[in-house]
């Protein structure tokens, strides 16, 4: 007796047959690093006619450019997977993954949980969107509800690939938000962008509501039939995982047995002053500078003292930045080396060979679509949001202007090309990819699928939408 295989729609389709050869075919993050090296190398061979020790020098000289903004995306990282792992946010987590009635629904929700929390930052909903992806796919294993775990883990990580550039942690804002920042000081702009003009606008919360009602809904068409379902026990195994304990209160009863000295570090009176005197002077920012006093320092520290208030506890505070960590690990290896393809397209001229052919056909009207194309493209070789506008958000801006495109249009616009084709580069996958338990590969042909589904509405909607 054989069994009829169900009938599949259209985007069920293209999913599995890209999910199929991706998972085939897909190399590992730091391979991918590696790869795309060559590729750049190969690039300014043919285009610059550079020669080999000309990029080797340029790859070795980028290597370590990107240590500032390395640090401060990290911090990022690990406050915000610090927070998410908190036992309130945790609580908050499981009460969510009882809410999906089947496996369309639990998918679309872990989207909509992911997309919603990169807007405040990207670190917190890179990683609560992990959570949520983990912990879903463990209740629909005990409730025996049909969901596609690879397809899930892309849900979580919509957030960083779709509407984290048009909200709070946004690279390209943020810096330019802070005074005397690079650009300001080579030039290009003679004034700080702040964040009215490009989060705290009508253009940018119009896209991030567009997608949120976009890619939900793709996420839902892109859901397999419940037969083609493979649920979290085909990737890892949830019965013999250890218990999470709450570090807070297995430390809290054991500081009973320890020295003053121990005493002191466990103390929620010193930890919860300075936490305290932190956010206090978080909130005084935007009570005295309205909400363009957002930058990259003033987020770091909020996310800091935040986290630092939830614990109370400087030693477990502290005992929870060792285990985030570990989390971030892939990132700051692969940091470097994407600094060094960096050093390889600016020494080389590469990048700007590639800026000026774009920015060359760009008009008032285009601009738009022509500034996401350049990020998406960059982002592939330079997975790194602030690096690649450090590069290419001088041009960017003189050319904006030049046009009459306001500045808040273009950060935007050039961010969600940035953030659109993660979905092709597994980097900022990482953590994602640890605290769910897949490789790459299981979960990028969904998530390639889905960057090919945003491409018309990404480009119908910023050539049509008015700043």
């Amino acid at each position: 007796m054989t069994t009829e295989e169900p009938e599949l729609t259209p985007v069920q389709k293209m999913g599995e047959a890209i999910a199929d050869r991706v998972e085939r075919w897909m190399p590992s993050p730091f391979l991918f690093a590696i790869i795309l090296t060559y590729v750049a190398a190969i690039a300014a061979f043919l285009s610059e006619g550079s020669a080999v020790t000309e990029i080797a020098l340029s790859w070795y000289d980028g290597f370590w450019n990107l240590l500032q903004f390395a640090m401060q995306m990290v911090i990022i990282l690990v406050t915000a997977n610090v927070v998410a792992y908190h036992p309130k946010v945790k609580n908050l987590i499981l009460a969510l993954v009882r809410l999906p009635k089947n496996g369309r629904q639990a998918v679309v929700l872990v989207g909509l949980g992911s997309m919603l929390t990169s807007w405040i930052s990207w670190g917190l909903g890179l990683i609560f969107g992990a959570i949520l992806v983990r912990e879903m796919g463990k209740r629909a294993y005990h409730d025996a509800t049909p969901v596609h775990y690879p397809l899930l883990a892309v849900a979580g990580y919509l957030g960083m690939s779709l509407t984290w550039g048009w909200g709070m942690s946004s690279s390209a804002g943020l810096l330019q938000a802070t005074e005397g920042n690079t650009l300001m000081q080579m030039g290009f702009v003679d004034r700080i962008i702040p964040a009215t003009e490009w989060v705290f606008h009508s253009y940018p919360l119009t896209l991030t509501g567009l997608s949120l009602i976009f890619g939900s809904t793709m996420l839902y068409l892109l859901c397999p039939p419940n037969k083609n379902c493979k649920g979290i026990e085909h990737y890892i195994k949830i019965n013999n995982e250890k218990t999470n304990k709450n570090p807070v209160a297995t430390i809290e009863k054991s500081v009973k047995k320890l020295s003053l000295a121990d005493r002191l570090d466990n103390s929620k009176i010193l930890g919860g002053i300075i936490a305290l005197t932190g956010v206090a002077l978080f909130a005084r920012a935007f009570f005295t500078q309205g909400l363009g006093a957002l930058d990259l320092n003033v987020l770091n520290f909020g996310f800091l003292m935040v986290g630092l208030l939830l614990f109370t506890s400087p030693t477990s505070y502290l005992k929870e930045f060792y285990d985030s960590i570990e989390g971030s690990a892939g990132v700051i290896l692969l940091f470097p080396f994407y600094a060094g393809i960096i050093g390889i397209m600016t020494g080389t001229g590469l990048v700007d060979t590639m800026t000026e052919s774009l920015l060359s056909i760009a008009t008032p009207s285009n601009f738009p679509v022509i500034a996401w194309i350049t990020g998406g493209i960059l982002n592939v070789f330079v997975p790194s949001a602030g690096g690649e506008w450090a590069i290419i958000g001088g041009p960017m801006l003189l050319a904006s202007a030049e046009l009459g495109i306001p500045y808040g249009q273009t950060i935007a616009s050039y961010a969600v090309g940035d953030a659109h084709t993660n979905l092709l580069n597994p980097f900022w996958a990482i953590p994602l990819l640890a605290i769910t338990g897949l490789r790459a590969r299981d979960m990028f042909g969904y998530a390639i699928t889905m960057m090919i589904l945003l491409i018309p509405f990404l480009a119908i909607t910023l050539y049509l939408l008015p700043y």
